[in-house]
């Protein structure tokens, strides 16, 4: 975030038009679903740091219905807030029809930590998903019981990560080692208590502190055991040495060679870390060899998110940051051969980032045609910085940067009915009434969140995936999908845990432009399995397993 006073200098964009490609449209339904969350970063005044962080959210079906459900993480009171009944996180069940339900309660999953970073993932291999929770302090791990409830397993899985001066950040499941069974990796911010007294102060006015004036805290790394338990292996696995303040993070077989590797988002120097995989669950940081730890000037941003797509096509994944105020959003396109080049100003991936501290963000596509787009929120983190900095605002827009096929990016927000304000930190991304359009759930600090409802009108085709594994984990997180239609060909993996300290998209989505059939599906899974299907009918969505064919889930 690198809190140094910046000069906003316009700059220039090469971008076209979005030609013929169907026009996107949002439209804000959250007063309509029922749900009643609102936000608390535990502020009373003090300006501590770890307020300017939290939350993210999760988007996933816990209950197996067919419809995704929303987790929204919460903070907790900090010295100097009074509250009646201590914040806790909140699980929305989907009803259908963009009508959610408080189940927190029933589910016991309202953990009251201070919550920052959430994944989910099945990591017993169960058939249900379980949630993990990053938070200023002690973690905490819920296990899915199968029957709409969760047990807290987290001091039987040795995954609390108790210090108490532990300020987290984003979380991932991944297999890290291809046994079949999910890892855990877990991104820390900084040391902090609120003993600490770090105070900051512009133009008389006290605001935020920076966070180079903390310590870090290191990585970890859990291995899973395959019995309920997992094992620290941050030192031998090498995800320790990485010196930043974690931010977003996302796993991803960047290389394409058949393992998973790590994303790591860092607030400020030394920059953002790459780390590569040698097969065995060993990893090396070559952020700064491979040019994702600084952007084409050789900075260090303060970078919060992250997501990891193929936003040209050419089935190589590429990696999306967001940060912030007079850095831009970064887009960096994947060369091969461990190498990534700045594109951002090139393509116009940043329009709209300079004078905003960027956060929850995607690579996705809104309009189904077949290449993927670019949605962010945007917040500042100093509340009182309208009274400082004529140049930003507190509460801004979402941005949406539509892919135009040609490598480029147009800002459409405005006329996608992206006028409201936020001050978001994470955002989500997916179908949630299941009908082939992308949804948006943004979590927006000291306020309620915003739901976006999708309602594109479009002639273009779709079909949405689930991995189930058998040899591979069963969600097949990790595993690769590889679709062709006519001259059109995508690539994706699944993810758990990615953007800014969210959780998202486990379904994975493609837009197929004017394609009625799928020609060709191939999933290589991450056990080393392949399947390969042909002539799959557009516009529904499909369940994969391992090994035995696909089925359309109605």
């Amino acid at each position: 975030m690198m809190r140094s006073v910046a000069i906003i200098l316009g700059f220039s964009l090469l971008a076209t038009s979005a030609g013929a490609a169907d026009k996107v449209r949002f439209r804000d339904v959250t007063a309509a679903t029922g749900i009643d969350f609102v936000h608390t970063d535990g502020s009373s005044g003090n300006y501590f740091i770890i307020e300017t962080v939290a939350s993210g959210l999760a988007t996933f079906d816990y209950d197996n219905d067919g419809l995704v459900d929303i987790y929204f993480l919460n903070g907790s009171a900090l010295p100097g807030m009074k509250v009646d009944k201590p914040p806790c996180n909140r699980l929305y069940k989907n009803l259908g029809g963009f009508r959610f339900v408080d189940v927190t309660e029933k589910a016991g999953v309202g953990d009251t930590g201070y919550g920052l970073a959430v994944a989910t993932a099945d990591f017993d291999n169960d058939g249900d998903q379980d949630i993990y929770i990053s938070n200023w302090g002690p973690n905490c791990f819920f296990r899915n019981n199968g029957d709409g409830t969760f047990t807290d397993v987290t001091r039987q899985t040795g995954t609390a990560a108790a210090f108490p001066d532990k300020a987290g950040a984003g979380v991932a499941f991944l297999d890290a080692d291809r046994d079949g069974w999910l890892d855990l990796f877990v991104s820390n911010y900084l040391r902090f208590t609120t003993e600490m007294d770090v105070r900051a102060y512009w133009k008389g006015l006290r605001i935020y502190p920076d966070p180079s004036r903390f310590a870090v805290f290191p990585d970890m790394l859990f291995r899973n055991n395959r019995d309920g338990t997992f094992r620290d292996i941050s030192e031998e696995s090498g995800v320790n040495k990485h010196r930043g303040r974690g931010m977003g993070i996302v796993c991803a077989d960047y290389d394409n060679d058949g393992d998973t590797d790590i994303f790591v988002n860092s607030d400020g120097p030394p920059g953002n870390s790459l780390l590569k995989n040698d097969g065995t669950g060993r990893f090396e940081d070559i952020g700064m060899l491979a040019g994702v730890a600084f952007d084409s000037a050789g900075l260090a941003h303060g970078a919060m998110g992250v997501d990891a797509g193929d936003y040209d096509n050419d089935g190589r994944l590429d990696f999306y940051v967001t940060s912030y105020q007079g850095q831009l959003a970064t887009l960096y396109r994947n060369l091969g051969d461990d190498l990534f080049d700045d594109v951002t100003q090139l393509t116009g991936a940043g329009t709209r980032s300079l004078n905003q501290v960027t956060w929850g963000c995607t690579l996705a596509d809104f309009n189904n045609d077949g290449f993927k787009d670019i949605f962010y929120v945007c917040g500042h983190l100093i509340d009182n910085i309208e009274q400082l900095d004529d140049t930003t605002s507190l509460a801004a827009s979402p941005v949406l940067l539509l892919n135009d096929g040609t490598g480029k990016f147009v800002d459409v927000s405005m006329e996608a009915g992206l006028t409201m304000k936020s001050v978001g930190r994470g955002a989500a991304f997916d179908d949630l009434d299941n009908d082939g359009r992308l949804d948006v759930v943004i979590l927006n600090t000291r306020r309620p969140p915003t739901i976006l409802r999708n309602e594109t009108m479009t002639s273009n085709h779709w079909l949405e995936v689930q991995l189930v594994g058998r040899q591979t984990n069963r969600d097949g997180v990790g595993s690769r999908v590889i679709l062709q239609a006519g001259d059109l060909t995508q690539v994706d993996e699944v993810h758990s845990g990615r953007g800014y300290q969210s959780h998202y998209g486990m379904r994975l989505h493609f837009g197929l432009g004017h394609h009625q059939t799928v020609d060709r599906l191939e999933v290589r899974w991450l056990s080393g399995h392949v399947d390969v299907f042909k002539n799959i009918p557009a516009d529904r969505r499909i369940v994969v397993t391992e090994g035995q064919g696909w089925r359309e889930i109605r």
